[in-house]
């Protein structure tokens, strides 16, 4: 009696085992399955990638930065135009 029960809880424990290493195989298989249909979904939208996108942020800070520097030149010309006119002096 021994010997049968503990073959039946031999065959139970390779049983379990067995179907744990298939659900593995499975979970991979449909992770595997999944991954490459967000990749295509993702490559069909035309999404940017980060690299893109790292480089239009550095253009925009640039953009800014000069666009900044010439909003500071305006107000210095037109100050300099303001004051000039205000004296009634005539500019070439």
């Amino acid at each position: 009696m021994t010997q049968s029960s503990n073959r039946i809880f031999d065959e139970l424990a390779r049983f379990a085992t067995d179907a744990a290493g298939a659900a593995q195989g499975v979970r991979r298989e449909v992770e595997s399955v999944v991954r490459s249909q967000f990749e295509r979904l993702i490559k069909d939208m035309d999404v940017a990638t980060r690299e893109e996108v790292e480089v239009l942020r550095e253009m925009v800070v640039a953009a800014r930065e000069e666009n900044e520097r010439l909003d500071a030149r305006v107000k210095e010309l037109e100050a300099k135009l303001t004051a000039t006119g205000s004296t009634g002096a005539t500019t070439p």
